[in-house]
């Protein structure tokens, strides 16, 4: 007898690779999504998976007795709703990446236990894996997003009774799928390289990752991972020049990257977070501090520790410069799109 997935935001890019994946293994697969207006083709059957069985439900909205319902059967959870880091909401961000990443997440995977689901698990954030290893840093308490991540794990663990819970803390994703537009293009690569002459960037690096290996995380937490475990997931770390410089390379633009110093870092950080604050936003991460502390430095996951858990979960490694190629090809599809 197959086992049996929900995937909540199985329509979403993570969600999606997971679904795939999931099947290709003998899951029986089941999804809750919302039809939100980043989906390019919103006709499910022209595109989605028509083994799934799929599930119109906003579980932002939908009480825990309707969730549960739907959930009734399954064995498994994976949670692949943001949102993420790069969304920019109304003041005070606090408010609304608490709502909608602790008080509906853990509202879903209560009512997960309640349908019987016995270990489940969610795409969190690697910015929680460096609060932990940087505690002087006191990052969640200078960045909502980062809080609200934190807060969200806490959580899931402390309200569970019979159900195993894993936290997959991600990195930089790369890859593509039909149905969307990388966030890559509206909130990067327009903003701050298509169109110009040249590129300014800080100095700093991070972790990165294909999303094949999200994918492979999230069915490896159901088999492998441990109840209660948090796991920062990568495959290699690079710099923030060399990421714009392959970017560019890979739609054939040869674009020089400068690295100006931290403090002209710090001031362009600052006057984003002025403009939005005129227009009534907040970011849930503090640009400012972020360009000073985070980003001009090479914020990685250790090499050993990406090693000791790529192991453990059974996710493989490779396939970061296709997976940056299929990004700029679904985001710059048309000669001339990208200069």
């Amino acid at each position: 007898m197959s086992k049996k997935l929900m995937i909540v935001g199985g329509t979403g890019f993570l969600g999606f690779y997971t679904a795939k994946l999931a099947l290709s293994k003998g899951y029986k697969v089941g999804s809750i999504s919302i039809l939100d207006d980043d989906l390019e083709n919103k006709d499910l059957s022209s595109w989605y998976p028509k083994e799934i069985e799929s599930t119109l439900l906003d579980v932002f909205s939908a009480s825990e007795e309707e969730i549960s319902k739907v959930m009734k059967g399954y064995d498994y959870m994976i949670y692949a709703v943001g949102p993420d880091d790069r969304y920019t909401p109304k003041a005070p961000s606090y408010d609304f990446f608490h709502y909608r990443l602790v008080d509906c997440c853990a509202k879903v995977f209560r009512a997960a236990e309640k349908a019987g689901v016995k270990k489940a698990a969610v795409y969190n954030s690697y910015f929680a894996y460096f609060d932990r290893r940087y505690p002087e840093m006191k990052l969640a308490e200078k960045h909502p997003y980062i809080r609200c991540r934190v807060e969200q794990a806490k959580l899931l663990n402390e309200q569970k009774k019979n159900m195993e819970v894993v936290v997959l803390e991600l990195p930089y994703i790369f890859g593509s799928m039909e149905a969307r537009v990388p966030i890559w293009r509206g909130v990067f690569l327009d903003r701050f390289v298509n169109g110009h002459r040249s590129a300014f960037f800080s100095k700093g690096g991070t972790t990165m990752i294909a999303i094949e290996h999200i994918a492979e995380a999230g069915i490896g937490a159901l088999e492998y991972g441990k109840d209660g475990e948090r796991y920062p997931i990568g495959d290699e770390n690079r710099s923030f020049k060399w990421m714009l410089e392959y970017m560019c390379k890979c739609k054939g633009v040869n674009k020089k990257v400068h690295l100006p110093p931290t403090w002209m870092c710090v001031i362009g950080g600052k006057a984003i977070q002025n403009k939005d604050k005129k227009k009534g936003l907040e970011g849930g991460l503090n640009f400012g501090l972020v360009m000073k502390e985070i980003m001009s430095k090479d914020m990685m996951i250790e090499p050993e520790v990406m090693d000791k858990i790529n192991a453990e979960l059974h996710i493989s490694r490779g396939g970061l410069e296709e997976a940056i190629q299929k990004t700029m090809d679904r985001c710059y599809p048309n000669p001339g799109d990208f200069k």
